[in-house]
């Protein structure tokens, strides 16, 4: 448990694996939106028993943060979901969920207060389970077919300016000239370079090929998500792979 969060509030739920797990096991760390109107309402499903759902932290409105499940035992946060190699990522992660009303109820920007607390937990979960940067991710990348969150709205460039999670190294004025350009590339190109980079790449049709990445565009090309594939989307998944 983190001890220099301050003013950490628990309200425990019960929804978590038994068994508790070594520390070593724990490599992810996974970012949610609730999407829910209100903290009461999200706080109220994430400690239900018939919910069947939980996470290790909670940050309201205000940016308080809540423990809800103890480190060491599997929060019930991502489902089915998969990164790299791992399926399941339930066992290996902390999950962390952040007050928004989500896309389905007047998606809004995550305020000052949420990131600072978020900065803060998240800086102590990294270095206490020396999580790497590529591994701070998503619910959206991991299960990419089914989630939207935390979404476009959600401030990775500026974490990774914080040393938090993993940001492209293509300026702004490049993206721009990139953006929207298509080219001559076959698909399966872009598919094989974001399955090095982690994503799960399987789709049985044009409509979960385009969810995949749209996922990518929430996460790294937030300025347009229509999940068609152009140069920059290219470029970028480039840039990301010469980092880890």
């Amino acid at each position: 448990m983190p001890n220099n969060v301050e003013k950490m509030s628990f309200n425990y739920s019960p929804n978590f694996d038994l068994e508790k797990r070594d520390k070593k096991k724990i490599k992810y760390l996974i970012y949610h939106y609730t999407g829910m109107r209100s903290d009461r309402s999200a706080i109220k499903k994430l400690t239900n028993h018939n919910s069947k759902v939980s996470s290790h932290y909670y940050i309201t409105k205000m940016g308080k943060l809540i423990q809800l499940v103890p480190d060491l035992y599997s929060a019930w946060h991502s489902g089915k979901s998969n990164w790299k190699s791992d399926k399941s990522l339930n066992k290996n992660s902390i999950g962390i969920e952040i007050s928004n009303s989500g896309h389905d109820h007047g998606y809004e920007n995550f305020n000052k207060k949420q990131i600072n607390c978020l900065i803060k937990i998240s800086k102590i979960l990294i270095k206490k389970y020396k999580i790497k940067k590529q591994n701070v991710l998503g619910h959206s990348d991991i299960a990419p077919l089914r989630k939207k969150d935390p979404g476009e709205k959600f401030p990775w460039k500026f974490l990774a300016t914080n040393k938090i999670g993993i940001w492209h190294i293509i300026n702004s004025k490049e993206c721009k000239k990139l953006r929207g350009n298509s080219f001559d590339l076959k698909m399966n190109t872009f598919l094989n370079q974001l399955k090095k980079f982690g994503y799960s790449t399987n789709y049985s049709n044009s409509k979960e090929l385009k969810k995949i990445i749209k996922s990518f565009q929430r996460r790294f090309r937030p300025e347009l998500i229509d999940g068609k594939l152009d140069q920059e989307c290219f470029q970028i998944i480039k840039s990301l792979i010469y980092l880890i």
